[in-house]
């Protein structure tokens, strides 16, 4: 039986890249939970796109139209979660959202307003 060659080129593809050509979470330098151990319970983060759909934070979660949260809405961490997702606690309720869907939120709008929105309603 002749010898196998070991596949070493470069031109072939990856076994972890994606069906597209892109690499895979963990090629691209932060796997699910390094993106969630970069945030901390009590960030401020607010979403970088509109999700299709959210899932609340309930043990028994349901999901939600998107338009609950918008854009410019600034959240809080409570939790963080298996398979890179974050609980962020915004106006509307508590949803589990991607690490990489958020940002941290710039300014300190959410910090001095949460406390005093929370105490009138």
């Amino acid at each position: 039986m002749p010898p196998v060659p070991s596949p070493t080129g470069p031109s072939e593809p990856s076994p972890t890249s994606g069906e597209d050509g892109s690499p895979s979470p963990e090629q691209a330098g932060m796997a699910p939970q390094e993106a969630v151990r970069a945030w901390r319970v009590g960030d401020q983060v607010s979403l970088q796109r509109t999700p299709r759909y959210l899932k609340t934070a309930d043990p028994m979660p349901m999901l939600r139209p998107p338009d609950l949260v918008g854009i410019d809405e600034v959240g809080t961490v409570v939790g963080l979660r298996a398979l890179g997702q974050l609980a962020v606690r915004f106006r509307r309720g508590t949803f589990l959202v991607e690490a990489e869907a958020v940002s941290a939120a710039s300014g300190s709008e959410g910090s001095d307003s949460e406390g005093k929105d929370g105490a009138q309603g």
